[in-house]
């Protein structure tokens, strides 16, 4: 899957329907600097934008994924090749969020053991400890916020699949597979289910 290429896909399409990104944004509700970022390959419409803007644009999503126009013998083929694609980008992403997280968790207990263990004085010991909280916290920000984006969040009431703000995110009780969140779609809180793609 190409970001490019979709994106420049959907600037072309919002001219010939004659829409200004402000006109699509508005038609969306979101913002036109979130178009921009679309159209300039700096990012992808989420799933729950998929559909609402294929319809506005009068393509199907598996092309909207392709980043062009298919005819039915290419359909099936991009078809399979979109959905590969997002469960490879999936499972990237996840494998970056583990890698990083045993990373900071090895870096916060040796800068522990040294402070715990090696003989040095007081103040030595106390800065240590602050440098180890001081990375330890910024770093568990920015794993939430990489783990957030590499997926969405099944409702377990109705099926809809969202990306949850990050205070939602921050605040949910959750398990290795779940979170306590409430669903846009149905409104319903439910334990809902990580799924890997987008």
């Amino acid at each position: 899957m190409d970001q490019k290429k979709t994106g420049k896909f959907i600037q072309t399409l919002r001219k010939e329907k004659n829409l200004t990104q402000k006109e699509l944004a508005d038609k969306l509700l979101i913002t036109d600097k979130t178009v921009s970022k679309w159209e300039t390959g700096k990012g992808l419409p989420e799933v729950s934008l998929m559909l609402p803007l294929c319809e506005i644009l009068g393509i199907s999503v598996n092309e909207l994924l392709t980043g062009e126009k298919l005819d039915q013998a290419q359909y099936v083929n991009k078809a399979e090749e979109n959905i590969l694609g997002l469960v490879k980008e999936g499972k990237k992403r996840f494998i970056l969020f583990n890698m990083s997280a045993i990373v900071i968790v090895i870096y916060t207990l040796a800068l522990m053991l040294v402070a715990a263990f090696v003989p040095m004085q007081d103040w030595m010991r106390i800065l240590i400890i602050a440098l180890a909280l001081v990375l330890l916290i910024p770093s568990i920000i920015l794993l939430c916020y990489f783990d957030r984006e590499s997926g969405t969040f099944e409702c377990k009431h109705c099926g809809h699949r969202f990306t949850p703000t990050f205070k939602a995110y921050i605040m949910g009780a959750h398990t290795i597979t779940k979170r306590k969140l409430r669903c846009p779609n149905c409104h319903k809180k439910s334990w809902c289910i990580k799924r890997m793609y987008k």
